[in-house]
């Protein structure tokens, strides 16, 4: 039996449209969002609303705990498992594993095996998957590897952070929403009920030809580990595109150490403005909040700013006014949010003008100095001045992705990788290039079939020179079977055969064909690097690989990867919080919504999306004490 808190959020939906009922609607196919009552921006929620939500969270929590309590019950029933350990070893030695030496020389250093990881040697002897990361795509196959009776593999997963982080909350703990012990999760409690070994230990490189990952321990120590299937989930680091000054004078919010400093340091800036001897240009500075990037994270956290700043901190601080206190977004595109539907863009915007958050789009940053943020706009007409200062308190740069130094070296070593932005993926997550080696999450990036080799073939197996409308539509339906991330462009392409050919023949030539080919190469982007990609990457990965546990050999694993489909992403929607007791949420295909309904639909998602019951509890207690409480404006350092 799986935890219920396995099933979709989408099973909150009739909760959402009744709770919601009067607050939002969904608009399909529709450029607008159409809130039939605009969510109220009071400081304190309605008693009315108060019984609604503390109703509803206390329900949902309720249900799930029960179901979280009967899994652990019915696991626990289960016992202990049948098997007997093999040797005793003393923890951590080198070469427990008689299959391997004891130590091998790399680049000219000797460097020992590690084999065992623990006394735990029942699954010595089977087949080692290697994990590296303890992020979402790590943690759903963690999750979801313990299905299995008895483990198939010896598993050992590798990560310099010994926690899980719920990462969509990030911006929640940057102001004291909640808490960010209620954020993580020990990945050795994962890793136990699972039966794998964790190693607090980062990947330095991996010797594809010796198939050992090398590793450095926390003691800055090197050693080995052999691998038969590696997965590769590190992540990703900020992506600064190269503009001087942003690591030395911008912060980040991609770990739970960058919330706890933001939350200090937003302190720290009230502190110091409120001292009678501070200046006030000086007080404007250290009060402004600058956010370089539009994206949901972005957003969040200019939404929590908020909140925090004009619910709580501007009580606690009389002498400081409105005026003192700005928050600033500085956007490269003509929308925030762009990668939701304009629709949500526009109502975003529209709500955080009447926040008075600054959104300022279509600007570059060109450099970022100490106290100082310089951008560019990009549509400034000639002889008008095109570049602009902002002082501020705080800056956070979350602007994009890019490669960590160990991903850039694995790209850089296999000839098959062509993409120099993430380790390039087929359809079923192998890494070009390698055998026995997987890539998902944030790193990686599913690689665009070559459209124009699949159709030439076509005309080569069937004998001419053009394509009927049937024809057509097979070599698209054998497409999308082969790589699923496309079927959302092509599908569309299979009822616009008339626009393609140009000679209305009723028959698509090879010039015809180039020409749908191009068009559609230009419409195809990878898949967004969100952790609802990660977990359903894990999800299939965990399927694959309990599969290829019982094929040892080469031949026999190939047979059953071949057999298994591709994976397939399902987009259940996306969500922002934009402030107010109010978020926005795109289902995809037109189908939009924002308000207070969306809002209570996001916490119902982020609180059936736990790993733990226990970081469910300390999530629901935190909501619960932000509805009756103010925020706690203490912030010692860390």
């Amino acid at each position: 039996m799986r935890p219920i808190f396995a099933k979709s959020w989408t099973s909150f939906s009739p909760l959402a449209r009744g709770v919601g009922r009067g607050r939002w609607q969904v608009s399909r196919l529709s450029s607008t969002i159409s809130p039939v009552a605009a969510p109220s921006t009071k400081s304190r929620l309605s008693s009315a609303r108060v019984l609604v939500v503390g109703a509803v969270f206390f329900g949902v929590g309720a249900t799930l705990w029960a179901g979280e309590a009967f899994y652990l019950a019915a696991e626990e029933a289960k016992g202990e498992p049948s098997y007997v350990p093999v040797n005793k070893a003393t923890p951590g030695v080198p070469g427990a594993d008689p299959a391997y030496p004891k130590t091998m020389t790399i680049n000219g250093e000797e460097l020992p095996v590690a084999t065992c990881f623990g006394s735990d040697m029942a699954d010595i002897n089977k087949p080692r998957l290697v994990i590296l990361g303890s992020g979402w795509g790590a943690t759903s196959i963690l999750k979801h590897t313990q299905d299995l009776d008895a483990n198939g593999y010896y598993t050992v997963v590798l990560s310099p952070t010994n926690y899980f982080l719920f990462t969509p909350l990030l911006p929640e703990a940057t102001t004291g929403t909640t808490e960010c012990r209620s954020l993580i999760e020990s990945i050795r409690k994962i890793c136990f009920r699972s039966r794998a070994h964790y190693c607090e230990a980062a990947a330095q490189d991996v010797h594809f030809d010796l198939k050992m990952v090398e590793v450095i321990g926390v003691d800055g120590r090197h050693f080995l580990v052999p691998y038969d299937k590696l997965v590769i989930g590190v992540g990703a680091m900020n992506n600064t595109f190269g503009v001087p000054g942003v690591r030395e004078n911008a912060r980040f919010l991609k770990d739970i150490q960058d919330a706890r400093y933001l939350r200090h340091k937003l302190m720290t800036n009230f502190e110091t403005a409120a001292l009678p001897t501070t200046s006030e240009e000086e007080r404007k500075r250290l009060l402004s909040f600058v956010i370089a990037g539009g994206g949901p994270t972005g957003v969040e956290y200019a939404a929590e700013l908020y909140d925090f700043l004009h619910e709580d901190l501007m009580k606690y601080f009389p002498d400081l006014t409105s005026s003192d206190v700005s928050v600033t977004i500085v956007q490269s595109a003509d929308h925030i949010l762009n990668t939701f539907s304009e629709a949500i863009s526009l109502y975003a915007e529209e709500r955080f003008k009447k926040h008075n958050i600054n959104v300022v789009t279509n600007a570059r940053v060109t450099k970022v100095d100490p106290g100082v943020l310089t951008y560019r706009n990009k549509n400034a007409k000639a002889g008008e001045v095109d570049t602009f200062e902002i002082p501020f308190g705080i800056c956070l740069w979350s602007t994009g992705i890019g490669l960590r130094d160990f991903t850039k070296r694995l790209v850089d070593k296999i000839d098959m990788q062509k993409n120099k932005r993430a380790i390039e993926v087929d359809s079923r997550l192998r890494m070009k290039g390698v055998e026995g080696v997987y890539a998902l999450g944030d790193c990686a990036t599913i690689e665009n079939p070559n459209m124009m080799e699949i159709v030439k073939q076509s005309f080569v197996e069937t004998g001419k020179d053009s394509l009927d409308y049937d024809t057509f539509q097979s070599v698209i339906a054998s497409i999308v079977d082969r790589f699923p991330q496309t079927a959302m462009h092509l599908e569309k392409l299979q009822n616009l055969f008339e626009k393609y050919d140009l000679d209305k023949n009723r028959r698509l030539d090879m010039t015809e064909i180039a020409v749908l080919v191009d068009e559609t190469n230009k419409k195809l982007t990878s898949l967004p690097a969100t952790a609802q990609v990660a977990r359903q990457q894990g999800e299939y990965m965990a399927k694959k690989l309990n599969k290829l546990a019982w094929t040892p050999s080469a031949e026999g694993s190939m047979a059953v990867e071949n057999t298994l489909k591709p994976f397939n992403y399902k987009h259940l929607g996306s969500f922002s919080y934009v402030g107010g007791d109010s978020a926005v949420i795109d289902l995809g295909g037109g189908r939009t919504g924002g308000g207070f309904g969306a809002f209570l639909l996001w916490r119902g998602a982020y609180l059936a999306k736990q790993v733990s019951l226990r970081t469910r509890v300390l999530l629901a207690l935190d909501w619960t004490k932000r509805m009756f409480g103010r925020y706690d404006c203490s912030s010692p350092r860390s």
